[in-house]
């Protein structure tokens, strides 16, 4: 295998993998033994494990703010050592390497890739593949190659047919969207998968539910809210939020990921 001096690249990471264990700090080390001059940045690693969907919408929520040339490698991977395929790919801006499972649907809406390819080629991979850690021994190495200039195709044959999960929730003209929460952040707060227009108001013609349960719709920000009451708002990420003004609305309602969201326009 050619060798390629270091370059100064961004590469970030996104995994379930916490910082308790040796994990992160193992895919970090693969990187830099590849190209000491890159930049790491952690987007999180405190998905909920397992959770692609959540892992999805963290990504999408924060890809686009770096500069172009960006290494994207997100591993959650609840199907390591199965069937489905490692795969890169290149978008208009940024590179994106991680697991065939869905986790890049919803950034891939965002910026459709225009070359996939599935990470076989065994010159860029670690000499010893463990089947329980793809992270470490095939996407990490495919992430430091690609920083230095290695080009997608040599990392393996070009597919077509990738994984693709449901698609996406859009709050339109539409009378009801349902969908459901996907992440509780630091604050408590429920981001649900409904996605709000910028040029939509949430106000008094939309009534927002979560496990059945009417929230409060009108405030724009945290401020503007009643203190106690839960209540529906865009936030920043574009999606459905519901909040309680300096307060967790986990803790106000009881409800986490997966409870169920309806959005329904007019008055029943």
């Amino acid at each position: 295998m050619l060798c390629h001096s270091p370059m100064r690249r961004i590469v970030t990471l996104l995994s379930d993998f916490g910082t308790r264990d040796h994990y992160v700090a193992a895919m970090k080390g693969v990187l830099l033994g590849i190209n000491p001059a890159l930049i790491l940045v952690d987007i999180t690693h405190e998905v909920t494990p397992h959770n692609v969907r959540e892992a999805g919408f963290l990504l999408a929520a924060a890809f686009d703010f770096f500069p172009a040339g960006t290494i994207h490698l997100a591993v959650v991977d609840p199907g390591v050592g199965g069937e489905r395929r490692a795969l890169a790919a290149a978008g208009a801006r940024h590179l994106f390497v991680g697991p065939d499972n869905g986790v890049f649907d919803r950034t891939f809406a965002l910026e459709p890739p225009r070359v996939v390819v599935s990470l076989e080629n065994p010159d860029y991979r670690r000499p010893q593949v463990s089947p329980t850690f793809h992270g470490r021994d095939i996407f990490a190495p495919a992430a430091g190659h690609l920083s230095l200039g290695v080009p997608l195709e040599k990392l393996g044959p070009v597919i077509s047919d990738r994984i693709q999960t449901a698609s996406r929730r859009r709050l339109g003209k539409e009378d009801r969207v349902e969908g459901e929460i996907i992440h509780v952040d630091r604050f408590g707060n429920l981001i649900a998968d409904i996605e709000i227009p910028p040029d939509e108001r949430l106000e008094s013609d939309l009534e927002v539910s979560v496990g059945g349960r009417r929230m409060l719709v009108g405030p724009r920000t945290y401020d503007e809210a009643p203190p106690g009451e839960a209540f529906a708002m865009r936030g920043s990420s574009g999606h459905l939020e519901v909040a309680v003004r300096q307060g967790s609305a986990l803790e106000v309602l009881g409800r986490g990921v997966g409870t169920p969201v309806c959005v329904h326009r007019g008055k029943r």
